[in-house]
């Protein structure tokens, strides 16, 4: 009898949301074919090789857990890559996987976030939609970056600080510390939710009568949260060294007062160039009437949403010495809930017109009005899916994920390579650097191969380093460096092309190249005959 009864409340509310349920289907479906089409077209980039390569020696040795404390960054998107390891072979997948389900997570917690604000379930859809189409959070969820998970942390302790403020129970309190305690130990900048949780007060009837309550529930959430930060971070070797990292990013204040708007006036510059870029010119429209709309509506709605905006994204303007989209991500999600109250605005004024307009006109309007919306967005994201030296791409963003030494156009090839050669050979491999894009990209898809070495030899390459000399005595040797760092003739050092992997067209024409070399036993037995070199 109960089991009855439950289902037939199912079906009711199955029966009662039936439209919804279905479009949120369809949008998790184009979802999905945004970020997992083509997930690996895009090359392995600098910091994504680092973040993997922890991954795997932190799987490999248990005690090197807190591996990436070494370097001042936190673990726990390490540490979630970890499982998806073990479930794909390629593990430029493993973490493109984490980021898109990330991105899943921010488009479900703009749904119930959009929805706690308006009451409205068709703006919480397009809020969803907008969040799935749009090319800023498409590119970014298809790389294995920090930035994609931070971003959830970040929506979902938003509609959190929202639920506290308006309900005021314990539990609320508990699960938004735990929260902001993952979000501060996936990435520093978690510190700006912290400060903005308080802000869904705002939002509260008879907050008056709630705030000594709200009060102490707020430090519950913050001794949660910042102590589940330090208590667990400090298990681990290290951790000052996100502290003194950190350092290495922002402008001190007494810097920032010597030269009041540099940095802030270039990166304001490159927040103009960047928004109508990664946003599109429509969607960016839309967000600005959706500001004017939300603030002559209910100021306290536009003022919340505003804040979580441009609060974080004008301190970092201010004090980040290094800015660039992806280190801004995390703030750009409430400008899709402004885009869907101007698009919803838009679309109920056209359904007062249905009347006079007749049905055909209607729906022929309507559907060229959501064309002209959304074609530049599925536009820019088909060109990042198939082709993404065609996408019209920021400067710094194309530069570095596709024309640089941090792009990583042929590692795959080059340690399948020597891989093959290390079936029957001991191989011994030098790289330029020593962290990054090399050697870390290579060590990635080398893991677990027998008979094979590879060292980072420094940059730029201005010699054949000694110790891939000595190391031909009894090995394969080989030499894997970007042409913009290679600094020495080829054929007078013994150096013998493999192979060459050409990265993206810089604008002025010319293209790098990964190139992979073989040092010539015969030729250094020859030049060193009457030395002993090995």
């Amino acid at each position: 009898m109960i089991f009855k009864e439950d289902m037939g409340k199912k079906l009711k509310f199955f029966r009662r949301y039936k439209k919804i349920i279905g479009i949120g289907f369809l949008m998790i479906v184009v979802f999905f074919l945004l970020r997992l089409v083509n997930l690996t077209i895009l090359p392995i980039f600098a910091d994504e090789a680092i973040y993997l390569r922890w991954s795997q020696v932190m799987r490999t040795e248990p005690t090197l857990r807190f591996l990436p404390l070494s370097d001042g960054k936190q673990p726990l998107f390490m540490w979630l890559t970890i499982p998806f390891l073990k479930i794909f072979t390629n593990p430029l997948v493993s973490g493109r996987i984490l980021s898109a389900l990330a991105g899943l997570g921010s488009l479900i917690g703009l749904f119930l976030l959009s929805w706690e604000l308006f009451k409205n379930k068709w703006l919480a859809l397009v809020t969803s939609f907008f969040y799935a189409i749009v090319p800023f959070f498409v590119f970014f969820d298809r790389l294995a970056l920090v930035d994609s998970l931070l971003a959830m942390f970040g929506i979902w302790l938003a509609w959190l600080s929202l639920r506290l403020a308006r309900f005021v129970r314990l539990d609320l309190a508990l699960i938004t510390g735990i929260v902001l305690g993952l979000a501060l130990i996936t990435k520093s900048p978690a510190v700006f939710f912290a400060l903005l949780l308080p802000l869904g007060i705002i939002l509260t009837i008879n907050w008056k009568k709630k705030i000594w309550s709200l009060l102490g529930f707020w430090i519950i959430v913050y001794l949660l949260g910042f102590g589940f930060y330090n208590f667990l971070l400090r298990l681990g070797p290290g951790f000052q060294m996100i502290a003194l990292r950190n350092k290495d990013y922002v402008f001190t204040w007494q810097e920032i007062l010597s030269h009041p708007l540099d940095p802030l006036k270039p990166h304001l510059g490159d927040l103009a160039s960047w928004l109508p870029n990664l946003l599109t010119w429509p969607i960016l429209l839309l967000i600005i009437l959706g500001i004017y709309f939300a603030f002559k509506k209910n100021w306290l709605i536009a003022f919340f949403l505003f804040a979580w905006f441009a609060f974080p994204l004008l301190v970092q303007s201010t004090f980040a010495k290094v800015f660039t989209p992806r280190y801004i991500l995390f703030t750009i999600w409430p400008l899709v809930i402004f885009a869907a109250i101007a698009f919803d605005f838009l679309f109920n004024q056209l359904n007062q017109m249905k009347k006079r307009l007749g049905r055909n006109l209607y729906l022929a309007l309507s559907l060229v009005l959501f064309f002209l919306l959304v074609s530049s967005c599925l536009k820019y994201d088909w060109l990042l899916l198939t082709n993404p030296e065609k996408a019209p791409l920021p400067r710094n963003l194309r530069n570095g994920h596709l024309e640089e030494w941090t792009a990583g156009q042929g590692l795959k090839e080059s340690a399948a390579f020597l891989k093959e050669r290390a079936l029957t050979n001991q191989v011994f491999v030098g790289t330029e650097g020593f962290f990054g894009t090399l050697p870390d990209g290579l060590q990635l898809y080398l893991e677990g191969t027998p008979n094979i070495r590879v060292i980072g030899v420094g940059w730029p390459v201005n010699e054949v380093h000694q110790s891939l000399i000595n190391s031909l005595v009894d090995n394969e040797v080989y030499l894997l460096v970007n042409q913009s760092r290679l600094k020495i003739q080829t054929e007078q050092n013994g150096l013998r092309l493999i192979e060459e992997y050409p990265k993206a067209v810089w604008p002025d024409g010319h293209r790098d190249k990964l190139l992979l070399f073989q040092l010539d036993k015969d030729y250094w037995l020859e030049k060193n005959q009457n030395e002993k070199v090995f």
